[in-house]
């Protein structure tokens, strides 16, 4: 029995890493961040496939999604139909593409440090994934910290 409940999580596992390599993350970021390219590693390690497009004007892109000043980070993603904004965890896209809510997106305002991409060695932030709407209410999506 103990066998079978293994091979049904690696089953598993390995189906959720397929899944995510089957969707394509399209980031757009700016050639000076480099903190961006850091998330994007973060992203291929968490079995993501990446099409990275740098760019002089990602605020463009942040205009064409609806991502306002208040939700806003240094690069946008866009995957399977949603906005991922920041220094999201791949956990959290994972569990967006898994749960398909009814919203725009999600993202991490700012740039917290601690977060993938952001970090600072044993230094973290106390922040939230949120979802958002095309009207732009935000609501916790994720909690990380206190």
């Amino acid at each position: 029995m103990k066998l079978t409940k293994q091979l049904l999580l690696a089953s598993s596992l390995l189906l959720n890493s397929a899944l995510l390599m089957a969707e394509e993350v399209v980031v757009y970021r700016s050639p000076s961040c480099s903190c961006c390219g850091k998330w994007v590693e973060h992203l291929k390690q968490n079995h993501f496939s990446i099409k990275d497009i740098v760019t002089d004007d990602v605020q463009a892109v942040k205009d064409q999604y609806g991502v306002n000043a208040a939700l806003s980070s240094c690069h946008t993603a866009i995957i399977n139909g949603y906005v991922v904004e920041g220094h999201v965890p791949a956990a959290d896209i994972a569990k967006l593409l898994k749960t398909k809510p009814a919203v725009v997106g999600i993202s991490v305002p700012g740039m917290p440090v601690g977060t993938p991409g952001m970090e600072m060695g044993g230094k973290k932030d106390v922040y939230d994934v949120v979802s958002f709407d095309k009207q732009g209410k935000a609501e916790v999506f994720s909690h990380y910290g206190n």
